[in-house]
């Protein structure tokens, strides 16, 4: 396989997993390994049979369990963003189950540091305007950063308040935004699109100060840029507001059926992880405040 592919796979960690630099180090180590033995091979031309042979080289040679789900983790991560980016056609790991002691919660920030950040931009400038707009646009439905940069203005319906979003599998799907949100991207469609543009055209619907669309790296730089602003020292990434979204839903009361299509699961059972945070949250709660906590 391409080293370049690799590349491609720890920038979107870092930049829309939003993974810390040791993290992503780790991710390499582990991938380096499975490019080596795979050698030159495409990607496409991996099996299921390929997989299973790597992860029995990995057992002769030592590795325990626990690292050998963090491999099968890192592999089933980068198959998945192949498929996502259209560099591959098929998935070798599609029907390796990951054994449920293997999932990790996903990290989420509190409504008042999700607040805190989103307050951050300054609406008076073109730019402060488009970050708004974006902020409130992902924390307001969730999507992903790759969807949210490939918005176009035809996916926006502001009257009836709502985004067309292309997802995986290039599935569409519609996802309420809110009002707070419409009031965002109606402010950024009125007073800042069209500076950033300098009288150029483009489909996007966020543009870069060089006239052409955003891209997921230049989000990625943003959020770390508010998150600093607004003193919290918590890692944050575009993938965290998405989870904070979806548990914010869940705590609040929302239908599990109703999020898990708002995200974007092919399978509820990955949108059921977010029950898992708010009843680890609930534990907490009754062991701070219950005299027999």
């Amino acid at each position: 396989m391409e080293d370049s592919l690799l590349k491609k796979y720890l920038d979107y960690l870092a930049v829309e997993k939003g993974l810390a630099r040791n993290s992503v180090e780790s991710y390499r180590r582990d991938m380096s390994k499975y490019f080596h033995f795979m050698n030159t091979r495409n990607p496409d031309d991996i099996t299921q049979s390929d997989l299973v042979s790597f992860l029995a080289f990995l057992t002769s040679k030592g590795i325990a369990a626990p690292s050998l789900a963090r491999h099968l983790s890192a592999i089933r991560g980068f198959h998945r963003f192949l498929l996502i980016d259209k560099l591959a056609k098929t998935d070798p790991t599609e029907n390796i189950e990951t054994p449920r002691g293997w999932k990790r919660l996903p990290k989420s920030l509190s409504s008042s540091d999700v607040d805190t950040i989103l307050n951050q931009p300054d609406q008076a400038t073109p730019i402060g305007l488009r970050d708004k707009a974006m902020l409130e646009l992902l924390y307001a439905t969730g999507v992903r950063v790759s969807e949210l940069v490939g918005l176009t203005v035809r996916n926006i319906n502001l009257e009836r308040g709502y985004v067309i979003v292309m997802g995986k599998g290039s599935k569409e799907r519609v996802v309420p935004m809110g009002e707070v949100a419409v009031a965002a991207v109606v402010q950024y469609l009125d007073r800042g699109r069209a500076k950033l543009l300098k009288n150029g055209n483009s489909e996007h619907l966020f543009i870069s100060s060089k006239h052409r669309g955003i891209t997921r790296q230049m989000f990625w730089e943003r959020i770390q840029h508010y998150t600093k602003v607004a003193g919290i020292t918590k890692a944050v990434s575009p993938h965290t507001l998405r989870h904070s979204f979806a548990t914010h839903m869940l705590d609040n009361g929302a239908d599990l059926r109703a999020v898990q299509a708002m995200l974007g699961h092919a399978d509820i059972s990955t949108t059921q992880i977010y029950t898992h945070v708010s009843r680890d949250r609930l534990k907490k709660m009754h062991e701070k405040y219950h005299p027999r906590g």
